[in-house]
């Protein structure tokens, strides 16, 4: 398996795209079956990776974490099974609080420095005063660039490298799974000038090849800018997906050799008004993935599929690669098109419903034609809940405080009997602010036109109901969402037209700071510099209350109310009532 990571299905080649230079990706579709309707699932990074190993997805019980004590793990069990399974990597969130025991569940693994700020090199001469979380990790990268100067001591080469080592070692052997997996196209878009020379362009901004998670609200020619850069990086990823391509031919591999392509989310390049992800809708850019499959089995080339297929199905395909049963937890389906084993249902897709989103986030499901976007029902967002034995976030752990009101809850079906701790959840941002989205995408692609179908929303809405009880949601997720836990929802549960506004005001590009009033205090002040006053602060508690409470102030440091409110959709009236009573301090 060859994943990457932020890889734009609508950019690709084999997806009608000429935008990208990536010769190998058109002759990696010519031997594989294409799928057309593949959907992720929990997002982002690690919440993907745990339904790579479980099968199942996990976002409606928990945010960013480790896997779980109960959790089944794929390669784990393959290895359990007489099966030799090899990561090569250099995705620095494995080895972080948050990721801490996926590597491990691999026979053997390796990893490779130096990618997205991670912890590598010192220059204490080099480190100044940094405010924030965000200005340590663009310092930390700036260090570690300086020691990857040539395109061979890059990790994604590295990466490469060691997965065709692998392959040199052990291509005549039998029972073994490779996962090579590279952290690019993900941000920063670090590359080489060899790469950049595919894309000229003239550009003479500032260094842009790691947008924000925010509106977009940079000039066009440095939107376009970081579009190019991030295309030179695909291009980098083109190079080294030929590498293992090459080696297949050589090596006569296709006859027995299983080979899928994919990636766990996409990366939003100014699409919809918006950079990268997690803090706005989970767009189709995001959520609808480029996947390739070899099976040598079925012998399927330069093919198309068609079925609606998500992550949580990888793990059960490699298990049946090596006829290993699947756990009885396990909800994704093994992908065999064009095998000669019919599907109960025949001309049925192989899931009904692809669900998907965030940890607090919407809540998502899509028929293959329809997506429906379902926010929470109130502006609190709660209740929100957080299951686990493993209370570490990305880079931490647990504070203390987390733990206040926490209690041994029942365990759920898929928890092996074992009862976590329940503990009070956190958001990024409120999907109330965004409203409920339904989009019809045969009609609507690019989803410019959200629908208000009271009928269509009410037949996906209980699609989306009957996903939760498949997962067995928690009832705080229902509750969140203002639907029934012990019912089939109806017409007095539908919020795209109450909703309406919400959207509308969301989807508003966000003005210029210069257009704002601006006196003593201003949208551009420091966060941390409103919140210590307390006038200023009675003016964020009494418009915007989710500023004062949202987990992600901590890691932003200086940034001021201008820079979030990018962040999370403020409306530009709302802004401009809160600009005006500031100045007025």
């Amino acid at each position: 398996m060859v994943m990457f990571d932020s890889l734009n299905r609508h950019l690709l080649p084999p997806y009608g795209s000429d935008e990208i230079h990536a010769p190998n990706f058109r002759r990696l579709a010519e031997r594989t079956v294409t799928f057309d309707r593949f959907y992720a699932g929990s997002m982002p990074c690690m919440p993907a990776r745990r339904e790579l190993h479980t099968g199942r997805h996990n976002f409606l019980h928990r945010s960013w974490g480790p896997l779980e004590p109960w959790d089944d793990s794929m390669p784990e069990m393959l290895g359990k099974a007489g099966v030799h399974t090899h990561l090569a990597s250099d995705h620095p969130h494995y080895w972080e609080d948050g990721g801490a025991t996926y590597h491990t569940r691999y026979t053997t693994w390796e990893f490779f420095r130096g990618q997205e700020g991670d912890a590598w090199k010192a220059d204490v001469a080099a480190t100044g005063p940094l405010t924030g979380f965000k200005d340590r990790l663009h310092r930390q990268d700036a260090i570690n660039r300086g020691y990857l100067t040539r395109e061979t001591e890059h990790p994604q080469t590295r990466t490469f490298d060691a997965g065709l080592e692998f392959l040199a070692t052990n291509a005549d052997a039998d029972k073994w799974f490779l996962q090579i997996e590279c952290f690019d196209p993900h941000e920063p878009f670090f590359t080489y000038e060899e790469y950049r020379r595919l894309y000229p362009h003239r550009y003479e901004g500032p260094e842009f090849d790691w947008p924000p998670y925010a509106k977009v609200t940079e000039p066009e020619d440095q939107v376009e800018h970081a579009r190019y850069e991030y295309k030179a990086l695909v291009s980098m990823c083109d190079r080294s997906l030929g590498r293992v391509l090459d080696f297949m031919d050589e090596h006569d591999m296709w006859d027995d050799t299983l080979l899928l392509v994919n990636t766990d989310h996409g990366f939003l390049l100014g699409e919809h008004g918006w950079w990268a992800k997690s803090v706005q809708p989970w767009f189709e850019e995001l959520v609808h993935l480029p996947a390739f499959l070899w099976d040598p089995r079925t012998g399927q080339a330069g093919t198309r599929n068609d079925d609606l297929v998500q992550t949580i199905d990888i793990a059960p395909t490699l298990l049946d690669l090596f006829d290993v049963a699947p756990t009885d937890d396990m909800l994704g389906i093994a992908l065999r098109p064009g095998g000669s084993e019919p599907r109960d249902g025949a001309d049925a897709p192989v899931h009904e419903g692809a669900l998907f989103g965030i940890h607090g986030g919407h809540v998502n499901v899509t028929d293959g034609r329809h997506v429906y976007m379902r926010a929470c029902a109130t502006p609190q967002n709660a209740p929100l809940e957080e299951y686990t034995l493993m209370p570490t976030h990305m880079r931490g752990r647990f504070a203390p405080a987390e733990f206040a009101g926490a209690e041994l809850a029942e365990p759920f079906p898929f928890m092996k009997g074992v009862r976590p701790l329940r503990l009070r959840g956190s958001a990024m941002v409120s999907p109330y602010l965004h409203g409920t989205l339904l989009f019809d995408l045969e009609e609507d692609p690019q989803q410019l036109h959200p629908l208000d179908d009271p009928a269509l929303e009410l037949r996906m809405l209980r699609l989306l109901a009957r996903l939760l009880h498949e997962n067995d949601a928690p009832e705080s997720q229902y509750a969140r969402l203002g639907i029934p836990a012990d019912a089939e929802p109806g017409e007095e549960h539908l919020l795209v037209a109450a909703q309406a506004a919400l959207a509308t005001a969301a989807a508003q590009p966000l003005p210029p700071l210069d257009d704002f009033p601006a006196g003593r205090f201003g949208l551009g002040t420091p966060l941390p510099e409103l919140l210590s006053h307390p006038l200023a602060l009675e003016v964020l508690r009494g418009a915007v209350p989710q500023l004062v409470h949202t987990e992600t102030l901590g890691m932003l440091g200086s940034t001021s109310l201008y820079q979030l409110a990018a962040m999370i959709a403020l409306p530009p009236a709302l802004l401009r009532g809160v600009a005006e009573d500031l100045a007025a301090l």
